[in-house]
């Protein structure tokens, strides 16, 4: 009932992942309101949200918190008492603005609360001791005018009175020799925390800087692997006019074997006339001469199918080299393509975790 709201805002809450130290862990589905509170009774400061009937923050402000501002709209805090860090996303950065001017305005209250109890704890102290030196005074004055009697009955109200004080002052500075050694916890604590979501940003950061570079190299990988691709798919064409030209080359063989046969079935019928009329002696050496041009010719056919053969042969082994460095530079594209599918994944998972 000594508490009072004295400042409220909403904004969506994170913890870190008390596992990894690294990741942020969403508290709540959806913003929520978060306030800050004032203790009258023991004169502390709380930041207090609530989702629904569950408690997500309950943070006591100490004067070695701080409050980091991480971009334009989230902020962050560590809780040494918590052993957490909390996290506030705003839908503003004015609303962040205005929540970290609280925080600092808070913390400095928490500051001046602390060293107003310090200064109570130190002037009670320095009372107790100025009646102590007193009461001394006091007793050898009643020691000297009185008789034993007055003196032991001024003296023991007196001595009650003294120890009492000293008790007092034995619990105060008992207790403020352990506020001060859980205080100085407390700052190592953060110290450290600091130090590992120091390291922790760092190393995010690198990392993240090593994917851009690596997307970077696979990008250009992708571009060199197109042309490549590019390059083939004139290769395959210029395989298919080898076909093309290959067919042509047959067509025309199976056209010469066809004009030979013929030669060869006219030259039959010229022997036999030949030998069946003698009397045409002159068509017989007008065929045989005919004959010897066709022999030529025929040599030439020959050479010339000798010629086509041995391009088909040459044509067929480029076709055979050119598929298998085809095959060859489609298992490397495959596995780069694989590589690109298992970058992505990550880039992605790195794109949800941040």
């Amino acid at each position: 009932m000594g508490e009072q709201p004295i400042f409220t805002t909403r904004a969506h809450v994170f913890q870190i992942d008390p596992n990894t130290k690294k990741n942020w862990v969403p508290a709540s589905k959806q913003a929520v309101t978060v306030s800050y509170f004032y203790d009258v009774t023991r004169n502390s400061y709380r930041i207090i949200s609530v989702d629904g009937a569950k408690v997500i923050i309950n943070s006591t402000i100490t004067p070695n918190m701080t409050f980091t501002k991480t971009s334009q709209k989230f902020g962050q805090w560590a809780d040494s008492r918590a052993n957490t860090v909390f996290g506030l996303g705003f839908s503003s950065e004015q609303q962040l603005t205005k929540f970290a001017e609280k925080f600092l305005e808070v913390k400095e209250a928490a500051r001046l609360a602390r060293d107003k109890s310090q200064e109570k704890i130190e002037t009670s102290s320095n009372h107790s001791q100025e009646s102590g030196r007193e009461t001394p005074s006091s007793t050898q004055a009643s020691s000297i005018n009185g008789t034993d009697d007055e003196k032991a009955s001024h003296a023991g109200p007196a001595d009650t009175h003294l120890k009492s004080e000293n008790d007092k002052l034995k619990i105060a500075l008992t207790q403020s020799a352990a506020n001060v050694k859980k205080w100085e916890v407390e700052l190592q604590t953060l110290r450290e925390s600091n130090a590992r979501l120091t390291a922790a940003l760092q190393e995010s950061a690198a990392s993240a800087e090593q994917w851009k570079r690596q997307f970077s190299v696979c990008r250009d990988e992708n571009d060199r692997l197109r042309h490549k691709i590019d390059e083939l798919e004139e290769q395959c064409s210029e395989i298919n006019r080898e076909k093309e030209k290959n067919t042509q080359l047959k067509r025309r063989i199976e056209e010469l074997e066809s004009e030979l046969r013929e030669k060869e079935t006219e030259l039959k019928d010229l022997r036999k006339q030949s030998e069946i009329i003698p009397q045409l002696m002159s068509e017989c050496e007008y065929v045989s001469e005919k004959l010897e041009a066709a022999e030529r010719d025929n040599q030439n056919l020959e050479d010339k199918v000798r010629s086509l053969k041995t391009d088909i042969e040459e044509s067929k082994y480029r076709q055979r080299h050119l598929k298998v460095e085809l095959k060859n530079f489609l298992e490397v594209l495959d596995g780069k393509i694989d590589d690109l599918h298992d970058f992505r994944r990550g880039l992605s998972k790195l794109g949800t975790d941040n």
